[in-house]
């Protein structure tokens, strides 16, 4: 199985970039993994929000493959422990999965076009974090994850 990590806005911030390499890097030791940033569209700033969403949310879908397995993050999702959530990326890959498919959406959230097409939804929490730093968090759970898959002892309980 693939992981595909991807996120609405402009390409990562200093402050999570050399983070967010790091994790990716070592989530490579167990799945093939890449990011995909998706821009802005153009005249974003003049758009409503329930119109940027919706030009997003064409774009994410521009993106995805008919077999994509869809994780989209969002504040009104499932929140998962680390052992719920290897367990989840488990699960999905028993299945033959060949690509599972993580969503940050923009400023506004996900759109429901993207949000009903979602195999999953899924809350990092409830509380409200910085796009840039949904994608640090995203990666080194997804990390947690697979070590906890493994056994190892990066994950202490």
């Amino acid at each position: 199985m693939k992981l595909q990590f991807w996120a609405i806005g402009k390409n990562h911030e200093p402050y999570v970039k050399s983070g967010v390499e790091d994790f990716t890097k070592r989530i490579s030791n167990y799945y093939k993994v890449d990011w995909n940033i998706i821009p802005v569209p153009k005249n974003a700033g003049m758009m409503s929000e329930m119109d940027l969403k919706k030009k997003e949310g064409e774009l994410i879908m521009e993106w995805l493959e008919k077999e994509d397995y869809l994780v989209a993050l969002d504040e009104h999702g499932k929140q998962l422990s680390s052992e719920g959530l290897a367990l989840f990326i488990q699960k999905t890959a028993n299945r033959s999965i060949k690509r599972m498919v993580f969503v940050i959406g923009g400023a506004f959230g996900l759109d429901e076009l993207i949000l009903k097409r979602a195999d999953f939804t899924w809350s990092l929490s409830e509380l409200t974090f910085p796009h840039q730093l949904v994608r640090l968090m995203l990666a080194e759970q997804v990390y947690r994850a697979c070590t906890i898959l493994k056994n190892e002892k990066y994950h202490h309980k």
